[in-house]
């Protein structure tokens, strides 16, 4: 009864509760605000993917090849040079690609990735790459593959009519705050595979 008579005035004192429930709720409070800001950024990050890989795609279509078994799989030399050759077979299977991990890419994908002066994020660059839109797209992170689109002639001057497709792999998001703390910094990007048809296959020096 006397432990009772003790405890009793502290069961009915109440100025604490507020408090109590205010920490228990700002963590939670404070994880959905973070989720909001890393979903935001989240998209930022994704569609910034899209527009480089359209970007790069573009700059690919009117460069030289980036695949070095190019010239085999895509003859263009014709036999009469006054003759535009045969018209191209529309044969989809026969493709050439570059990539994962720079298996049968050329020089020339490091200067799509890089832009004219080899380096990812430098302002005034007068020809900028693909890692100037993202810096998170390195050449090793790009897959091209080339296909017979069954447009143009077999022999034309400035190389075949082909359609291109350029996508990107193993490019992750960055989540500043639930990355670290919930493990979700290994989230991929989609590959979002941009397809675009070549145009003369020859670089521009002014692209």
């Amino acid at each position: 009864m006397v432990i009772s008579q003790f405890f009793k005035p502290f069961r009915q004192d109440e100025s604490g509760v507020a408090l109590t429930e205010a920490l228990i709720t700002f963590p939670i409070v404070m994880l959905m605000f973070a989720t909001f800001i890393e979903f935001g950024y989240a998209m930022s990050q994704w569609n910034q993917t899209v527009k480089a890989l359209q970007y790069g795609a573009r700059l690919a279509a009117v460069s030289d090849p980036l695949t070095s078994d190019f010239d085999e799989v895509f003859p263009t030399e014709a036999d009469d040079p006054l003759n535009n050759g045969d018209a191209t077979p529309n044969d989809a299977t026969i493709t050439s690609t570059c990539g994962p991990d720079l298996e049968n890419c050329s020089d020339e994908l490091s200067r799509i990735v890089l832009g004219s002066d080899g380096a990812c994020g430098t302002a005034g660059d007068p020809r900028p790459g693909v890692c100037d839109i993202n810096w998170r797209i390195r050449p090793e992170n790009l897959v091209v593959t080339y296909q017979r689109s069954g447009l143009g002639y077999w022999g034309r001057p400035e190389g075949p009519v082909l359609t291109m497709r350029l996508e990107a792999r193993d490019v992750t998001l960055e989540l500043l705050f639930l990355g670290p703390l919930l493990g979700l910094d290994e989230i991929a990007v989609p590959a979002h595979p941009v397809t675009i048809t070549t145009e003369d296959l020859q670089t521009c020096s002014t692209c």
